[in-house]
């Protein structure tokens, strides 16, 4: 079973075959269930609708910080008027990015601040999204202490203890099996299975061997999580369906939703 907990199926890389591919992942292909996260208000909607439209498909609102300037004095109402949802069991993705935005770092803080209060006020989960910066991602982490995800952990095995022990969960892709992967690999051996979830944040980060040669995807899709799964599950020295049933049954406990069984 294969429970992608984070894939953002709203994006124009899917217009082509959406439907048809999703159904043929959840009917033929294992794929139990999927949670899609957003980046900004529109996407927030495209992703309540494809909750609406399939039983398996989860939605996540919020706003990336690489879109914090959007951050109006009404979308904080909008996000809240979403979260309450019955198909919406997280808020995000959110976070700092300060490898794509280095101009902004006052205006993320703000945004991500406001979004981990909103989810804590509606009990529920953030997928956390931290890139080049660990030091104020760290310090908000510790502050908030909010339930959640590190979606795509790129940090090291130091920050996935931190992070492990303000008890959120760590989420791990496509980027583990890159060539010259390091650290995702050393957390991917360090993180306590019951801890650990599986994603493809698709259709970005292709798993090998999917990203060059004859088996070559122009994007990743949600049942290429079982490679990853057999990547980790080799480095672990454990079965790769004990794995993807574990993480799969994670997923479901993080978002409170069905999913991790079939």
């Amino acid at each position: 079973m294969i429970f992608d907990s984070h894939a953002h199926y709203y994006s124009k890389a899917f217009n082509r075959d959406r439907d048809e591919l999703l159904r043929r992942m959840h009917e033929e292909q294992d794929v139990t269930a999927i949670l899609c996260p957003a980046e900004n208000m529109v996407s927030s909607a495209a992703c309540v609708a494809l909750a609406e439209g399939y039983d398996f498909i989860y939605a996540a609102v919020g706003i990336h910080p690489c879109w914090a300037d959007s951050w109006r004095e009404d979308t904080a109402p909008s996000l809240s008027a979403l979260l309450d949802h019955e198909k919406v069991v997280a808020l995000g993705e959110t976070g700092l990015d300060y490898y794509r935005r280095d101009d902004n770092r006052e205006a993320q803080k703000r945004v991500f601040a406001a979004q981990l209060e909103l989810a804590k006020a509606k009990r529920l989960p953030a997928v956390i999204h931290d890139r080049e910066a660990h030091g104020d991602m760290y310090d908000m982490l510790r502050h908030f202490r909010p339930e959640g995800v590190m979606h795509c952990f790129s940090g090291s095995v130091e920050l996935a203890r931190e992070a492990l022990s303000l008890g959120l969960y760590i989420g791990l892709g496509g980027s583990v099996t890159a060539v010259n992967a390091v650290k995702p690999v050393e957390v991917a051996k360090y993180v306590p299975l019951d801890r650990l979830v599986l994603e493809t944040d698709a259709p970005y980060l292709i798993p090998r061997p999917y990203r060059t040669g004859p088996d070559k995807y122009d994007r990743s899709e949600s049942w290429m999580i079982r490679y990853v799964a057999e990547f980790i599950a080799e480095i672990r020295g454990i079965d790769p369906d004990m794995l993807l049933e574990i993480t799969a049954r994670n997923a479901a406990r993080l978002y409170g939703v069905e999913g991790g069984s079939n």
